[in-house]
C-alpha cells in the first residue's frame, strides 16, 4: 500500500471515530434546544462552530473534547423566552459568553486559583442544586403528558406515564448495566425505546417529517438587547464556569497531559466563551465541554484532536439535513419527560457532589448560612425590583451567594 492511501484510510478512520463521538453527545446535544424552543438545526451547527472555534483559540495543544448545548442553561431559558422571547434571551446567553471572556482573562492576570477563591464549592453547589430543583416540576409536567408549565393536557395521563416510565427505565438499566460503546449514550438509547413505543401506540405523527425538504437552512436568530435575560442568565453561568475546570482536569487525566497547564485555563475558557458567544449570536444553546464524550475518549484511546474536528464537521453537515430537525420534533413530550425525570435530579445531585468532594463543613454555621440564602432566594422566587428590571431566582441566589462568601468572616481555626 501507498504512503497516500495509508494516509486516507487513517483520514477515514477519523472521520469514523468523529461521528461515533458526535454520535455520543447527539442525545444530551439536542434535548436542551428541544426543551427550550430552540432548533435543534442550530445546536448541531454552533456546536461544530463552537468546537472548531475552541481548537483554533487552543492551537499547539488541543485538548481532544467536543463542546454541545449545556443543561445549566435549561431553566433561565426557558424562563427566558416565555417573558421576553427567543431574541431577548439570546442577549443573556450572549452575555454569559461575555462572563467567560472576562473570567478567562482575570485567570490570566490573577492565575487560575483566582476562580476557586471567586467561586468556591460552598457557593457553586447550592446554585448547580437550584437548576435541577427549578426544573423538576418541568419534569414531572412533561412525564404527566402535559406543557412544561402544566396548563396544558398534550397526552393522555394513562398513556403518558407509563411511556416516560419506559423510557427512564430504559436509561436506568443502561446506565448502570451496559458495557462499551452503549454505556456512554444511555439518553441517546431511552428517547430511542420510548420513541419506538410511542409510534407502536399511535402516538407520532410523520406529516412534517415527510414534508420537510432533505437540505433547508436552519432557523437562525438573532439576539435583542434586553437587561432582564442578561440578569436572570449571566449568574447562572458561574456554575458551567466551574464544571469547565472539572472537565479540564478529567480529560487532562485521561489524556496524562496538564490541559490547566498547557494551553492553560485562560484559553480553554476563552475557547469556550467565545463557543458561546457565536452560539448565541445564530440562535442556538450555550456550550460547554462534554463529559459523555470525554468518557468515550477514555474508552477509545483517541486522544488526536483531529478526530473532534471531524466530530464538528459531521455535526455541521447535519445541520443543514431539513429532515432530521423535523423527526426531532415529532418525539412524544412523555418521552422528553421520562429522561428529563432523571437528568434534572441529577443536576441537583451533582450540586451535593460538588460540596462533598470539596469537604465543604456544613457543621459550620457560616457555611450553612450560605448554601441556605443561595437554595430559598433560588428556589423561592425572591425578587428584587430596580424600575422595570426585576432581579431574582437562580442569578439572585448567586450573587448573594457570591457576596456572603466574601464579607461572612470565616470562623476561627
Amino acid at each position: 500500500m501507498t504512503s497516500s492511501n495509508t494516509d486516507y484510510v487513517f483520514r477515514l478512520k477519523d472521520i469514523v471515530t468523529g461521528a461515533q463521538f458526535l454520535f455520543v453527545a447527539f442525545g444530551a446535544l439536542v434535548l436542551v434546544p428541544i426543551l427550550t424552543g430552540l432548533d435543534p438545526n442550530v445546536a448541531l451547527l454552533t456546536a461544530g462552530i463552537g468546537t472548531l472555534l475552541f481548537q483554533w483559540v487552543t492551537k499547539g495543544n488541543i485538548p481532544p473534547i467536543f463542546l454541545a448545548s449545556s443543561f445549566a442553561f435549561i431553566a433561565p431559558i426557558q424562563v427566558g423566552v416565555a417573558q421576553w422571547g427567543i431574541a431577548s434571551t439570546l442577549s443573556g446567553l450572549m452575555a454569559a459568553g461575555v462572563f467567560y471572556v472576562i473570567l478567562s482573562v482575570l485567570i490570566r492576570i490573577f492565575g487560575k486559583q483566582f476562580i476557586h477563591k471567586l467561586l468556591p464549592a460552598v457557593v457553586v453547589g447550592p446554585v448547580i442544586m437550584s437548576i435541577g430543583l427549578i426544573l423538576s416540576p418541568v419534569a414531572v409536567n412533561m412525564a404527566l403528558g402535559k406543557t412544561g408549565d402544566g396548563a396544558q393536557q398534550l397526552v393522555a395521563q394513562s398513556i403518558a406515564l407509563p411511556l416516560a416510565g419506559l423510557t427512564l427505565a430504559v436509561v436506568l438499566l443502561v446506565t448502570l448495566l451496559a458495557r462499551g460503546w452503549l454505556k456512554l449514550i444511555p439518553i441517546l438509547v431511552g428517547i430511542g425505546v420510548g420513541y419506538v413505543a410511542a409510534i407502536v401506540i399511535g402516538l407520532v405523527e410523520f406529516t412534517a417529517v415527510s414534508e420537510a425538504a432533505w437540505f433547508s437552512l436552519p432557523q437562525f436568530t438573532t439576539p435583542k438587547w434586553h437587561w432582564g435575560a442578561i440578569l436572570l442568565i449571566v449568574p447562572v453561568a458561574l456554575a458551567p464556569a466551574v464544571e469547565h475546570i472539572g472537565d479540564m482536569l478529567a480529560i487532562s487525566n485521561v489524556t496524562k497531559k496538564d490541559y490547566l497547564q498547557k494551553p492553560g485555563l485562560h484559553k480553554t475558557l476563552l475557547g469556550d466563551g467565545l463557543a458561546t458567544m457565536a452560539a448565541s449570536a445564530l440562535g442556538g444553546p450555550p456550550n460547554t465541554t462534554y463529559s459523555e464524550v470525554t468518557g468515550a475518549v477514555t474508552m477509545t484511546k483517541a486522544f488526536n484532536p483531529a478526530i473532534m474536528t471531524w466530530a464538528a464537521i459531521v455535526a455541521i453537515s447535519l445541520a443543514f439535513c431539513g429532515k432530521l430537525g423535523a423527526l426531532l420534533t415529532t418525539i412524544p413530550i412523555p418521552v422528553m419527560g421520562g429522561v428529563m425525570l432523571l437528568l434534572f435530579g441529577m443536576i441537583a445531585a451533582i450540586g451535593i457532589k460538588t460540596m462533598v468532594m470539596q469537604q465543604v463543613d456544613l457543621d459550620c454555621t457560616r457555611n450553612l448560612a450560605i448554601v441556605a440564602i443561595v437554595l430559598v432566594f433560588s428556589i423561592g422566587g425572591m425578587v428584587f425590583n430596580f424600575g422595570e428590571i426585576s432581579f431574582g431566582g437562580i442569578a439572585l441566589g448567586a450573587v448573594f451567594g457570591i457576596m456572603l462568601n466574601l464579607v461572612l468572616p470565616k470562623p476561627r481555626q
